[in-house]
């Protein structure tokens, strides 16, 4: 047990509220990673150079359209997984509760099917490639996640084991034990630094490979977040899983094997 611990820097969750109107830094979160999603990927697009033979293979203007596409379907589809694979029995008691989503709650690998499936509708409707879409998905979603894991350590929620660190924080509502800032570690990891690599990745020359940045972001994240789930708490109402593992490592096993398949896949096309 640590000796000393930090306090937990008390930031009220709601930023502004006007009467019944609150804006809360969850949905702030949210707002931010799509805006900042929205600008990078069309200045991604506007580069010709980084695409195959010189010129990308749809005009800026088609993300205003698709990310709108990824961003309601990932949100559907990491709401659906936080209620049918974390908490399940909560969701049948509380029917009217999954439509709260501003209360937190969302399962990011969901997401991310929902995100992959509103890309293909997309696509499909607008005979577009798909898999350049996904890869500049994958240049930007990790901002959304960083921010959204700042959202997690304002709120708070998702604290860490506990932990005889120096900085060590006792978290309000998770007892008195000092622990791990667990959100803060996979903001670092899973949105800063991925975003980093991915973004480096693509502008060296990546997304001349049609798949290759989206399997370099499974892999990533896959082995951020399950790094990252060695410090975090397990949910409480699903504990330790399979060999000791916690639900969001065993949802990333199939996350880096495809990211794996992506990246040997792209691997063979000429750049």
């Amino acid at each position: 047990m640590a000796l000393l611990a930090l306090p937990f820097p008390v930031i009220d969750p709601v930023l502004i509220e006007i009467g019944p109107i609150a804006i809360r830094w969850y949905a702030l979160a949210y707002i931010g990673g799509f805006l900042f999603g929205w600008w990078l990927a069309k200045r991604l697009v506007a580069t010709d150079r980084l695409w195959p033979g010189g010129k990308a293979p749809f005009a800026p203007a088609v993300i205003d359209d698709a990310i709108v596409w990824a961003a309601l379907c990932g949100i559907l589809g990491g709401r659906l997984a936080f209620v049918f694979v974390y908490n399940l029995d909560y969701y049948l008691a509380h029917p009217a509760a999954v439509l709260a989503v501003w209360e937190g709650g969302m399962a990011f690998h969901g997401g991310i099917v929902g995100a992959v499936v509103g890309l293909l509708i997309f696509a499909r409707r607008n005979s577009l490639p798909l898999l350049p879409l996904i890869d500049l998905a994958a240049v930007v979603a990790p901002i959304g996640i960083a921010l959204g894991r700042l959202a997690n350590f304002i709120k708070p929620e998702l604290w860490g084991r506990v932990a005889d660190v120096p900085w060590a924080i006792i978290f309000p509502g998770a007892g008195p034990e000092p622990r791990h800032p667990s959100q803060i570690y996979q903001a670092l990891t899973e949105g800063l630094l991925l975003f980093i690599v991915l973004l480096l990745i693509a502008r060296s020359g990546g997304l001349k490979r049609p798949g290759l940045v989206a399997g370099c972001f499974g892999i990533g994240y896959g082995l951020a977040r399950s790094f990252g789930e060695l410090f975090r708490q397990p949910d409480p109402q699903l504990g330790f899983l399979f060999a000791g593992a916690t639900m969001g490592q065993l949802l990333s096993v199939p996350l880096v094997a495809v990211g794996l398949w992506l990246v040997l896949r792209a691997r063979r096309l000429p750049a």
